[in-house]
This record gives structure tokens, sequence and C-alpha cells, in this order.
């Protein structure tokens, strides 16, 4: 079941939160999220360093893949909602890769006076490949 923000109350666990999949992964992307998270590092966006680097081209910024699993968070609940949010870095996502960020419900607990919800996160790519897995706690109404 896919849980919407107005179904907070009746959350359980192994509800899945509503997910999304992005077109695949182009240049243009990644020298705009250059651009605008600051984070300019050329393995991102020029080739020739990237393939200097050992690499066979350039390939997505973490912190790209993040932004996207804040957004599937954002999506759900208010930004304020969100008491933390951790990620770890499994693979590299490539360039013409389709990213599907998703999330579920794990666990329902009660801490520092507020219900709270723990959430696993995860991008992978169209063939099922974890690029990157995450969790974070919600607070709920």
């Amino acid at each position: 079941m896919t849980v919407s923000a107005t179904d907070l109350d009746v959350l359980k666990v192994g509800d899945a939160l509503p997910s999304f999949q992005t077109p695949p992964i182009s240049r243009l992307t990644l020298a705009l999220y250059c651009g605008a998270s600051g984070d300019h590092n050329p393995i991102h966006v020029d080739t020739d360093f990237a393939k200097a680097a050992g690499m066979p081209d350039v390939f997505a910024h973490g912190m790209l893949s993040m932004a996207w699993l804040g957004r599937v968070l954002t999506d759900w609940v208010p930004q304020a909602s969100i008491r933390d949010f951790s990620v770890r870095f499994a693979a590299i996502t490539q360039v013409g890769e389709r990213i599907t960020c998703a999330g579920r419900v794990v666990e329902l607990l009660q801490q520092d006076g507020e219900r709270r919800a723990r959430v696993e996160l995860s991008t992978t790519n169209q063939d099922g490949q974890t690029k990157l897995a995450g969790e974070a706690l919600i607070a709920l109404p």
C-alpha cells in the first residue's frame, strides 16, 4: 500500500511512500545540478577528466541522488517533520540510467514525546541495482 500524507494516522510498518522515477540521467541534468549545488567537480561533467581518472564516463553526483530521496520525503510530509536523514552510497549512478526513488516504513515508535516513523529509502536503476540506501526519522502528527 502506498500511503499519502493524509493517511499518516493509520500508518503501518511496510507501507510504501509515494515513489517516482527520473527520466534517463543526462549530461544536461549533471551540468544543471553542478551549477545549482555549487559542486563543480569535473568528474561529473568533463568526459576527458573522468576518463583520465579511470572512469568510462562522467557520472551523477551522489548528493543529487540524496536530493531525490529528500524529495520522496518532502512529497510525503512537510520538511519540518524530518528529524533525521542519512544515506550510504552503494554504487555509481551512470549517465542514461533511469532511477527509481522510493521509501517504506520500517518502524513506528515514540521518541522525545513524538510519534515517529523510521523509513528506509533507496534509489535503484532500471536493472534493480541499488545506487543509494538511506534512512529517515519522521515526526508524525
